[in-house]
């Protein structure tokens, strides 16, 4: 199981359209997009299990690509743990 993540999404953007987007190269496992919580508009990024294969096959063929009239940014998400140390306290 990979899970992917999905940034620039419109302020529009639901669940069932990001599903249906990422759908078409395989089963989505889990979905999970960020809202507001005071407008409960969205954020503009969320995460996508799918299995690896699939997962691969939705990154290569959605980065990019324009939905609801921005181009997306698919990847596969980082643990936190990998991303290394941004500065703050010591």
């Amino acid at each position: 199981m990979k899970r992917i993540f999905v940034g620039n999404l419109a302020d529009e953007s639901s669940e069932e359209d990001v599903q249906a987007l990422f759908s078409q190269y395989g089963t989505v496992r889990g979905i999970r997009i960020a809202h507001d919580i005071f407008s409960g508009r969205c954020r503009g990024f969320g995460t996508i299990d799918m299995e690896g294969h699939e997962a691969r096959a939705a990154i290569a063929g959605l980065d990019g690509t324009l939905f609801k009239g921005r181009p997306l940014k698919v990847k596969e998400e980082v643990p936190r743990a990998k991303r290394g140390k941004r500065g703050g306290r010591r």
